[in-house]
């Protein structure tokens, strides 16, 4: 058994509070990665639009590249970016992880999500505590079971987000049969 801290390389997001605002117009323009984008790209689709926070500033930040994997501290959920947050600021709230050649970047997302005994130790990690947010050191403890070989992971990993696309669609297209059923019988109640 090995633990996160063996498979995985770890850069924490820049601290929102030490970024300074430029009104340089010649300075760089950012948007930050938040909630929403996560959960965008973990469905691989883009959901209403929400106005996300962006910034000008002449500081050192960091940010995500298309690939990336993300974990996010306050929910303990994991993604993979897609191309629409390509070069999106990551604050502290999140971690970059860089997987080793040994774990298949998808199947690291699932087993963050989904595994039941890294659930548990999250679970664990967090009794006790008054904030419910996960911790740096937190994840890079977490204990890994032995790892199936690479191309069985890829195989997992596709399947898995492959499904919560599949979800997220069904879901999408039951909230639209909803708004049209409910036009309906608004127009119904009319006449």
């Amino acid at each position: 058994m090995r633990t996160l801290r063996e498979l995985v390389t770890f850069i924490s997001g820049s601290p929102q509070f030490r970024i300074q605002e430029s009104l340089a117009t010649n300075a760089p323009r950012y948007v930050y990665y938040g909630q929403s984008d996560l959960m965008d790209d973990l469905m691989s689709m883009r959901s209403i639009q929400v106005d996300s926070k962006e910034v000008r500033t002449k500081d050192e930040v960091h940010t995500l590249s298309y690939g990336n994997v993300v974990f996010s501290l306050i929910t303990g959920q994991a993604t993979i970016v897609r191309r629409a947050h390509d070069g999106y600021l990551y604050t502290q709230n999140y971690i970059k992880l860089l997987p080793t050649s040994t774990i298949d970047a998808g199947f690291l997302v699932y087993l963050l999500n989904e595994d039941k005994s890294i659930r548990k130790q999250f679970f664990i990690g967090l009794q006790g505590s008054q904030v419910l947010k996960y911790t740096l050191q937190q994840l890079k403890e977490i204990r890994i079971e032995e790892l199936p070989p690479l191309d069985k992971q890829q195989q997992i990993g596709e399947l898995y987000l492959k499904q919560l696309h599949l979800t997220a669609l069904k879901n999408r297209v039951a909230e639209l049969e909803k708004i049209v059923c409910l036009a309906n019988l608004a127009e119904a109640g009319r006449r």
